[in-house]
């Protein structure tokens, strides 16, 4: 039985799973692409968010930072298990925002000194978020929803970086207050403009990872998988 045989992608992924992602992020990683957990998952809630569905040999070969840099894995059974992965946490953050946005928790960095309150850093999945909607080339919003848009972009492009430079402590802590509800209504706004059926049909969307030798290598290469990320 292979990785992706064991794997329900519906559930939410465990601790020790994104520790691997990170790892296999930061092996692999280079100047362009997505090099933690957090960015990552910015990264794929904005692709289960936005206008349309983006295929996954776009956006694999955007994650590593363009054709050209995916990884020479070390095995299938690696490449297999990272993929897997990656749609468990696709599908996971899409069914939350979908059947219960509420719920829906963006992975920030935490980070706290003993006796301290701890403090949140959003800025590497904003990044990753942003990367998601470039990427998708998202059209544009009604003035309501490119604000929410914005309350992400303030933290996620560095254009902003000398304005939240100027906010109080208070007026930076209510900036991230914004973000989780913003990533909400933007996926309820793109989700009511695309076909009937994914309004109606609220499950997450689902994608089998496992590639056979044969098939196109997901990495967007156009080679065949032997030939090219499996080698």
């Amino acid at each position: 039985m292979t990785f992706s045989e064991t794997v329900d992608f519906s559930t939410p992924i465990r601790e020790a799973d994104l520790d691997y992602i990170d790892k296999v992020l930061h092996k692999y990683g280079n100047d362009d692409s997505i090099l933690d957990t957090c960015e990552l998952d910015g990264f794929l809630t904005a692709l289960v968010s936005g206008p349309e569905m983006i295929p996954p040999s776009r956006w694999f070969s955007a994650l590593w930072g363009g054709p050209g840099n995916e990884p020479e894995w070390e095995s299938e059974e690696e490449m297999e298990r990272f993929i897997a992965l990656l749609f468990q946490l696709m599908n996971s953050n899409a069914m939350v925002l979908t059947e219960d946005p509420e719920a829906f928790e963006a992975l920030f960095h935490e980070a706290n000194k003993e006796g301290e309150p701890s403090f949140t850093f959003p800025g590497e999945w904003c990044f990753g978020y942003m990367r998601a909607v470039d990427l998708g080339q998202w059209p544009s919003l009604p003035a309501e929803l490119d604000t929410q848009l914005q309350a992400i972009a303030l933290h996620g492009r560095e254009e902003h970086f000398d304005h939240l430079g100027t906010l109080t402590d208070t007026e930076h802590q209510h900036s991230i207050t914004q973000i989780e509800p913003a990533a909400r209504a933007l996926h309820r706004h793109w989700l009511q403009q695309r076909a009937p059926e994914l309004s109606t049909n609220s499950g997450p969307h689902r994608a089998e990872p496992k590639t056979g030798r044969n098939d196109p290598c997901p990495c967007g290469s156009g080679k065949k998988f032997k030939r090219c990320c499996l080698h």
